[in-house]
């Protein structure tokens, strides 16, 4: 037996009939799931199963296969998150800001001088991965 068209489907399908052999069990969860899931059929739950099988071992939108309640709970979480730093990196470039300021105010430094302390300043971020503490850079200096 064949049908035709599927719904939903871009290019028309026709449908083929193959024999399935299912526990007993397996039925029963079948008949208890397809009515929670509004299919009108066993083979309408089967097929849309077998569709969101498919596609979570292919992990092609893995959104798609997690609960609702999960996907909107990790969103909020990203979400905070992502403000949460965004407010703490203005009010660090406040207080860097600041510190510039006073530092202007206070050295005599031209422009090639600060023009190589950048590039310093970038290799030596780059070599400790961003991992520069205050006593280490006064430390190096003292040693100089």
């Amino acid at each position: 037996m064949e049908k035709k068209n599927q719904p939903g489907a871009e290019t028309p399908e026709i449908k083929t009939r193959i024999p399935l052999w299912l526990y007993p069990s397996t039925l029963e969860a079948v008949d208890r799931a397809m009515e929670r899931d509004n299919c009108k059929s066993r083979s309408e739950f089967i097929e849309n199963a077998i569709r969101f099988y498919a596609g979570y071992l292919s992990g092609e939108d893995a959104v798609q296969f997690l609960p609702a309640a999960l996907v909107s709970a990790l969103r909020a979480t990203v979400e905070n998150s992502e403000s949460r730093i965004a407010r703490l990196l203005f009010k660090l470039s406040v207080e860097i800001s600041m510190m510039m300021h006073v530092l202007a105010a206070g050295l005599e430094i031209d422009a090639s001088q600060l023009d190589a302390l950048r590039w310093q300043c970038v290799q030596e971020v780059k070599k400790t991965n961003g991992s520069i503490t205050f006593k280490d850079t006064l430390k190096k200096h003292e040693g100089e």
